[in-house]
């Protein structure tokens, strides 16, 4: 029973034995309407303000001081396509590619090895010092020096597993409560077509937040090595 559940998030099209699933990355492109790069639409003046938004956050996690030009669109970007792929696993039939630890680990290890590779090889003294917090008792040192590691090193996994769980746990209590629909009554369905949309609602609300998240904690985790 279980292996059917979890079933519907493999890759199951294939032509030619090419798994045509992780297209849906792509797919968020689709929804660019052409015309946000040639006139100021509404759309083009909402996505510009929360661009700007979220510009204006990411250089304060950052910090002034250590802030390079062009810094916070990394974190933008990554911010945007997370999101379009949280929504569009919200469509019937669209294989939700975030819902996979192969989408989110190749987004957050990269990231995570990077800021390392910088930090170590550019601020050896400075990474060393977070290693153990200010104020620690001598006796506590080596367990601290230990605990800091371990945190270091789940960071790419937590980044990763929190995002692909908070999608497929969404997507999974909508499946089973749409398989329930044709065995119920009519006064029944009424009430489970009402939960439906409003779970359909608090999936759109999770798309946006764990993108969020996502973005910001990738953002911190560069202010630290520097």
């Amino acid at each position: 029973m279980m292996t059917n559940l979890f079933s519907v998030f493999d890759p199951s099209t294939y032509i030619l034995n090419i798994s045509l699933n992780w297209l849906s990355t792509l797919l968020g492109l689709l929804l660019i309407p052409s015309t946000i790069w040639l006139i100021p639409s509404r759309h083009f003046i909402l996505w510009n303000k929360v661009l700007l938004t979220l510009h204006k956050e990411f250089k304060t996690l950052i910090g002034f001081k250590n802030i390079n030009k062009g810094a916070t669109f990394i974190f933008i970007s990554l911010f945007s396509i997370i999101m379009f792929n949280n929504f569009l696993g919200l469509f019937p039939y669209v294989f939700t590619s975030t819902s996979h630890l192969i989408m989110t680990l190749s987004l957050a290890l990269p990231l995570w090895l990077t800021f390392m590779m910088f930090g170590w090889i550019n601020n050896t003294q400075h990474m060393f010092a977070h290693l153990v917090p200010q104020g620690t008792p001598p006796v506590l040192m080596p367990f601290m020096v230990c605990i800091e590691t371990i945190s270091n090193l789940i960071r790419p996994g937590t980044l990763a597993v929190r995002l692909a769980a908070n999608m497929i746990a969404g997507h999974l209590l909508l499946t089973l409560l749409g398989n329930t629909g044709p065995y119920l009554s009519a006064s029944l369905l009424t009430i489970l077509i009402s939960t439906q949309i409003a779970l359909l609602v608090l999936e759109s609300a999770v798309a946006i937040i764990q993108s969020y998240v996502f973005a910001v904690l990738s953002t911190l985790y560069s202010s630290e090595v520097n």
